[in-house]
């Protein structure tokens, strides 16, 4: 099949799109052998005005019911514009639409809902294709937390070299929030949030900016700043670090108000931008390397978060102090700007072929086939459906085929 994913993550600073041609290899006993070969990546930048809407939403914005529907449907038509910029319409036989995030109901520990927008009929009546979309809920509906769904990504990519080494393999995704997989030699996952990476920096650079910058490039202000241990020390002390896992967030949880209450905590309020910079980007390493167990020997870092260099080094520092190797997943042939689209371009192909996916060790929930489709304006099978291969319902390997390049350029 020829998929084309979709997704924005939390900090919602563009669509990812990657064209992907899928192959499988069924194995009745083991399962499906499966894999992905990147044609084309982009990331495609939001609409005049949009992403601010968006994050207005997340942070608790109040919308009627006109502007609620006006918000679907103008993300709807933006992921199928972002879509059409890479592929013509019947290229894919299948489109796969994360949308947008604008909040994750957790209560009482769990997680009770979640909601993405961006319409997926608007995507199908471009593409001419079926889309998947809304893939978080049935996780959550089956007892789950809906989150983080890259341990079915890693679990089959990773569980081979985790099996041979013996040790655990570790993955974090840094977005606008941090989480961690780690891949055992028997196959489990555990996988969470650890809280907050790109997100919260980003909203101070862009507070402190009065918008004229949207965050720090490169990690270049907070390597200039040192990090305010007092402040540090209030952050750490958010329930949130201290709750067990399986657990997930979202930056409805982690805002600048939860900032500048300790800030005020900490008396420093006079603390300039690069030291703040510093600190919560310390904050961040620190929670997502302790989330990596011990014996665990290498942490691949993917996400927009390996582009910020001071962050990279803390976490550099602080998993060296351990004996854990980071590297970008590239070392291993998947882009980290891409890995999070082709997840989802993954489940996507799993939802046709009626392979449930299993999230954690943690996970509270049974496995569960994510996602719902819409179908294609014109006559013809769903996708998967016209094989005669029909795969086990097992996913057993994944196998990722270098991104081509230039890769993920940005579309005015």
């Amino acid at each position: 099949m020829r998929i084309l994913a979709l997704q924005s993550g939390t900090s919602a600073d563009g669509i990812d799109v990657a064209l992907v041609d899928v192959e499988h290899r069924a194995d009745a006993d083991a399962g499906v052998h499966l894999g992905l070969a990147p044609v084309r990546t982009r990331t495609v930048a939001w609409p005049d005005g949009l992403r601010d809407r968006v994050l207005d939403v997340v942070h608790g914005a109040a919308l009627t019911g006109a502007e609620w529907c006006r918000l679907d449907t103008e993300l709807g038509r933006a992921f199928a514009d972002a879509a059409a910029s890479v592929a013509p319409a019947g290229e894919a036989d299948l489109v796969v639409s994360h949308g947008q995030t604008v909040h994750h109901w957790v209560d009482g520990g769990r997680a009770q809902g979640t909601l993405q927008l961006g319409s997926p009929a608007w995507i199908a009546e471009r593409m001419d294709a079926p889309v998947v979309a809304d893939l978080r809920t049935a996780d959550i509906a089956a007892g789950g937390e809906g989150a983080p769904l890259m341990a079915v990504f890693d679990r089959a990519w990773l569980g081979a070299e985790a099996r041979e080494s013996g040790r655990p393999i570790a993955t974090a995704n840094l977005g606008g929030i941090a989480n961690v997989q780690v891949v055992h030699p028997d196959g489990e996952v555990e996988a969470f949030d650890t809280g907050p990476a790109n997100g919260l920096l980003d909203a101070a650079v862009v507070r402190a900016t009065d918008g004229a910058s949207g965050y720090d490039r490169d990690g270049a202000l907070a390597a200039g700043g040192t990090v305010h241990d007092a402040l540090l020390r209030e952050l750490l002390a958010h329930p949130y670090f201290a709750a067990p896992a399986p657990k997930t967030t979202g930056r409805e949880t982690f805002t600048l108000d939860v900032v500048d209450a300790a800030v005020r905590r900490a008396d420093a309020a006079d603390l300039p931008l690069h030291d703040l910079l510093a600190t919560l980007a310390e904050l961040t390493a620190r929670t997502v390397v302790a989330a990596v167990p011990e014996g665990t020997a290498d942490l691949v870092l993917s996400g927009g978060g390996v582009h910020n260099a001071d962050l990279v080094r803390r976490i550099g520092a602080h998993a060296g102090a351990r004996g854990i190797r980071p590297a970008s997943s590239a070392e291993r042939g998947v882009d980290p700007d891409a890995k999070e689209v082709l997840l989802f371009g993954l489940l996507g192909w799993m939802r046709c072929h009626g392979i449930a996916a299993e999230l954690t060790r943690h996970g509270r929930g049974t496995p569960r086939v994510l996602g719902t489709l819409t179908a294609a304006r014109g006559p013809g099978a769903p996708p998967g459906r016209h094989r005669t291969d029909a795969p086990p319902h097992r996913l057993a390997a994944l196998t990722v085929q270098p991104s081509p390049a230039p890769n993920m350029e940005d579309q005015a």
